[in-house]
């Protein structure tokens, strides 16, 4: 039974976070400030155990998501995560299972996730140099353990995109050694305009480079070739490296939002559904389960959801939207 929201556009694409937990305390999701020792997480009780996270994603795609995506937070800090892996990869109708991380763990679970039957990773990696990667990542760690995962990965024989947000001022330097790495290495680096997720980091709109410019700057030093979306829907404008099998992909929420084609959900650790990024408010569809809801009454709850669905935040973004009250990226799951 697909389903359609307010626009037509259906429900493809679900992304499940396992953990609000990270170790990382990034300057655009995370901030110290405001993650500090003292934060509260969520209660362990509070959080979809893998057979309810199982369950609920075999009625997701009984309503038409294809895809499934696991988040957090940073989801391989979440113990047995293969476990979750292996559940999910033996449901019927799943045609891609992919895993975003900060990559700090990924060299010790990268086989046991492709194992399990992981088809694809995204690491996040906002630099190459150590001061830059330090900066962003709040906690002064090098990039030479994400390198080792994105190599340990590649070696498992997982597909590898490379996720960079990019903030003016802080690691637009690292853009070209970052495509660099990607071609040398056959890989995808996908370049992130700076988004107003949550309210912790301070957004501010001249912070964002533009995706456009950053386009024109690696054509001066790369001969770039555009490429075809690989399904409707893809957030990623993609163009090939000549004489490579790299690509470089840009993804513009802020200045050319995407929202007409969306198909994306997201499930909160604690089993709250949200049907867009920058959506106020969740629905809570983890206590339906843990009151008794069979399959089909689960089904309902989330198809009236999803057909009343009207979001489009990106598109009519304002001056005013920003300040708007909204969860954090890493409760959300990107």
């Amino acid at each position: 039974m697909a389903v359609s929201d307010q626009f037509k556009r259906p429900l493809r694409d679900l992304r499940i976070s396992v953990t609000d937990r990270c170790n990382f305390r990034c300057r655009y999701c995370m901030p110290a400030e405001v993650f500090g020792p003292d934060y509260e997480y969520l209660p362990r009780e509070d959080i979809l155990d893998y057979e309810e996270i199982t369950r609920l994603a075999k009625v997701f795609l009984s309503l038409g998501v294809r895809k499934l995506r696991i988040t957090g937070g940073e989801p391989l800090l979440r113990r047995d995560l293969p476990e979750l892996i292996s559940q999910l990869s033996a449901l019927d109708g799943l045609e891609d299972l992919a895993l975003t991380t900060n990559g700090t763990a990924l060299a010790k679970q990268a086989v046991a996730l492709k194992q399990a039957g992981l088809q694809r990773v995204t690491v996040s990696l906002d630099a190459l140099d150590a001061d830059v990667f330090a900066q962003m990542n709040g906690i002064n760690a090098s990039p030479e353990k994400v390198l080792e995962g994105i190599e340990a990965a590649k070696e498992a024989g997982l597909v590898i995109k490379i996720n960079s947000v990019v903030q003016r001022g802080v690691n637009e330097t690292e853009i070209l050694p970052l495509v660099q790495y990607a071609a040398e290495h056959e890989l995808i680096v996908r370049f992130i305009e700076y988004m107003d997720t949550g309210a912790a980091h301070g957004w501010n709109l001249e912070k964002v480079v533009p995706s456009n410019e950053l386009l024109e700057h690696l054509k001066q030093h790369f001969e770039l070739k555009p490429l075809p979306q690989n399904h409707p829907g893809e957030t990623s404008v993609r163009y090939g490296i000549a004489d490579s099998s790299a690509e470089v992909g840009f993804i513009s929420s802020v200045t050319q939002p995407f929202c007409t084609n969306c198909s994306r959900a997201r499930l909160t650790a604690d089993g709250h559904l949200f049907t867009c990024l920058f959506a106020p408010n969740g629905h809570d569809i983890k206590g339906l389960l843990r009151e008794g809801a069979s399959d089909d009454e689960l089904a309902n709850r989330i198809g009236e959801i999803w057909g009343l669905r009207s979001d489009r935040y990106s598109e009519i973004r304002s001056q005013a939207t920003p300040s708007q009250a909204r969860p954090e990226m890493s409760y959300l799951g990107g």
